[in-house]
């Protein structure tokens, strides 16, 4: 390929989860009814709760482990996970926001070609398997990265995994 030819891949984020700890035992039936945006599903004992800016979703559990899913970047995790800690403090309870870890980052990738899915499975056989049965897509695993891509004929991308993985294969694709 010459350099005229050569194109940045934009890879795209869509999803950020992390994890964060209130240090404090949460009464689901009192968030239920004193909070707002609120989903109980007692038959699991948790409740979702979502708020608007940053758009999140929060899975809290009376234990005080909260998980929150739908961020598009690590930095509107955490602001997310921190209003929502403050929603709770609002609610009465005594909230501590620690162990705020991102626990797994999805983002998408489209390539400028289509991809030979038997092909590219034989040359990358250990790691690579193809189903064409059960899932369109050959599944592609990182065992040291703990990350996984799913790639498609159409040259479509999705890698699930950790945060720095995705920032690598980003600044990787836009040279």
């Amino acid at each position: 390929m010459d350099a005229e030819s050569d194109v940045a891949l934009d890879i795209l984020i869509t999803n950020v989860v992390c994890v964060f700890r209130t240090r404090c035992h949460l009464n689901l039936r009192k968030i239920a009814l004193e909070g707002a945006n609120v989903i109980y599903k007692r038959e699991v004992g948790k409740v979702l709760m979502k708020l608007r800016k940053p758009r999140i979703t929060a899975t809290i559990w009376s234990s005080g482990k909260i998980i929150c899913t739908g961020a598009t970047s690590e930095e509107e995790a955490k602001f997310g996970a921190r209003r929502l800690a403050r929603c709770l403090q609002k609610l009465g309870f005594l909230v501590k926001f620690t162990e705020f870890k991102v626990v797994n980052v999805l983002a998408v990738c489209t390539m400028p070609f289509e991809i030979r899915l038997p092909e590219f499975t034989k040359n990358n056989r250990p790691h690579a398997s193809y189903e064409p049965e059960l899932h369109p897509a050959v599944c592609y695993r990182i065992k040291t990265l703990r990350t996984t891509l799913q790639i498609f004929s159409t040259g479509s991308i999705t890698v699930t995994g950790n945060m720095r993985l995705c920032i690598y294969i980003s600044r990787v694709c836009s040279l």
